[in-house]
């Protein structure tokens, strides 16, 4: 059996998954804890950052590392592209097709094998377009 079925269930865990559900602003773990703590007032930072860890391992969420920033979390794990606002650092989901072509075009290049990839789009985010002169 694999460690993915053998794992206990955890309610640690499940509060995570659920508090991700229903969010799309892709959390970092600070606010996923300060979240959390109103469902579990014991639960500690680091059991948050071990759960969210082994979860993005067993891909249950998604992890994304933005540009050395903190990491973010999204509950949605099938195939997507992501922006990252330059300005205020807002994570948003970008919903053009997930082109695999992309990985049949580098496998075509590269002495290995590509199984997927990530694209992360950067530039600055309505909000901060609409509110600031100070972008350019």
């Amino acid at each position: 059996m694999s460690e993915q079925t053998t794992r206990k269930k955890s309610r640690q865990r499940d509060a995570i998954i659920a508090f991700l559900k229903t969010r799309k602003d892709h959390p970092t773990a600070d606010t996923i804890y300060k979240e959390i703590r109103n469902v579990i007032p014991n639960i500690s930072l680091g059991t948050i950052y071990r759960n969210l860890s082994l979860l993005a391992d067993q891909g249950e969420i998604l992890r994304l590392s933005c540009d050395g920033k903190m990491d973010r979390f999204d509950a949605d794990v099938h195939p997507h592209y992501h922006f990252i606002c330059k300005h205020c650092g807002c994570v948003q989901d970008i919903t053009i097709p997930y082109a695999a072509n992309f990985d049949t075009m580098a496998n075509e290049a590269f002495e290995g094998s590509v199984l997927s990839h990530k694209l992360l789009f950067e530039g600055y985010c309505m909000d901060c377009m609409e509110t600031g002169n100070d972008l350019f």
